[in-house]
């Protein structure tokens, strides 16, 4: 059973520098207490919603450019597809993927031929970053900082910070480069099958995440990497298997790529659609015990996967709308789940949008 929340956004916040509204664009969510974060793909900022009165509001926007080094600035940009915590640090990483410019109708044939062959490449997706992330006692709220002392370890500092990355890679995308999967895919855009990150979660000190594509003769990818702090404050990959520094996950998602991802307990939660630019079915699946099975890599055949439910997409009149990207734990029995491209029916005044909530528990 599905029931509607309200999200209502600032409208002094809401707007990118392009003129688009954040709930057009909403790619991932995240629940921390009473507070939900929220990210749009076309902006290089998060935003916190504080639950009061049975909806989301009292919007506040984090530029992330106070907490860390973005290879381009505010010049593109990060297209944010996941954010998840673990200890003290939110974590946050970009799609790392190339796009292919779309064709205008109102051009000539030979122009839109042209766009259509035209890929970009935008430096701020490449990067898996974590910022310093504490509960004010005092406002209920959590909030971000650039550098602070641990509140459990008195002395020690925490500070932001991030993969290496330049304006066409990370440390990531160098160390995919000779895998046998996913180095093929690498030089394709993102909505063409090609690499494409959406989604993270945390387990300890594991970071798992979720790949829209590629998706290999229906099986989707989960890679999993660690990371340590250098003295400069730069972040660099743990060797986690003989010869990567990554592990890799493969799960029968019968040719859906993933969407988000969750851990809540020993289970993780996965938002499943097309990896292409298209309609679909989109479901929630759940992936029992993985945090105990990813201690070796794993092939995940689609019976070992519990398919929850599906998500209601756009389709006909509305095709291309109610794309849903972001799943939350909401609370122990429900999923929370937020949607790019809301058609009119999901707005909610000049500033709002209503968000899913969706029974896991039978």
């Amino acid at each position: 059973m599905t029931e509607k929340i309200t999200i209502r956004f600032d409208a002094a916040q809401c707007l990118n520098p392009a003129g688009k509204h954040v709930r057009d664009g909403l790619s991932t969510g995240l629940r921390t207490g009473d507070n939900l974060w929220l990210s749009c793909d076309e902006r290089t900022t998060i935003e916190r919603l504080t639950f009061s009165d049975g909806s989301f509001g009292h919007h506040q926007s984090f530029d992330l450019r106070e907490y860390l080094e973005l290879p381009d600035g505010d010049n593109s940009e990060i297209d944010i597809e996941g954010m998840a915590t673990t200890g003290h640090y939110i974590w946050i990483i970009g799609s790392h993927s190339l796009k292919r410019k779309k064709p205008r109708s109102h051009d000539s044939v030979k122009k839109q031929m042209k766009r259509l062959a035209k890929i970009q490449n935008d430096p701020n997706r490449y990067l898996l970053a974590r910022i310093p992330f504490l509960l004010n006692k005092e406002t209920g709220q959590y909030e971000l900082h650039k550098q602070c002392e641990d509140p459990d370890k008195p002395g020690h500092v925490l500070r932001a910070a991030q993969l290496h990355g330049s304006k066409t890679s990370s440390l990531l995308t160098d160390v995919l480069q000779q895998d046998e999967h996913i180095a093929p895919f690498l030089t394709i855009p993102g909505k063409d099958n090609g690499f494409d990150v959406e989604g993270l979660t945390t387990s300890g000190e594991r970071i798992f995440i979720g790949l829209r594509g590629p998706v290999l003769r229906g099986w989707a990818i989960v890679l999993e990497v660690e990371t340590e702090e250098d003295e400069k404050g730069q972040l660099h990959l743990k060797q986690l298997t003989e010869d990567r520094p990554y592990k890799k996950h493969f799960l029968h998602l019968r040719g859906k790529g993933i969407r988000e991802l969750r851990i809540f307990g020993e289970d993780m939660y996965i938002l499943a659609g097309p990896t292409m630019d298209q309609d679909g079915v989109i479901a929630i699946y759940r992936w029992p015990g993985a945090t105990r099975r990813t201690e070796q890599e794993c092939m995940v055949h689609a019976k070992e996967l519990e398919r929850l439910c599906e998500v209601p997409h756009g389709k006909d009149a509305d095709s291309g709308k109610d794309k849903a990207e972001g799943l939350a734990i909401y609370d122990e029995q429900h999923a929370l789940v937020v949607f790019d491209s809301p058609v009119d029916a999901r707005k909610v005044g000049a500033d709002g949008v209503l968000a899913d909530i969706i029974r896991l528990v039978r």
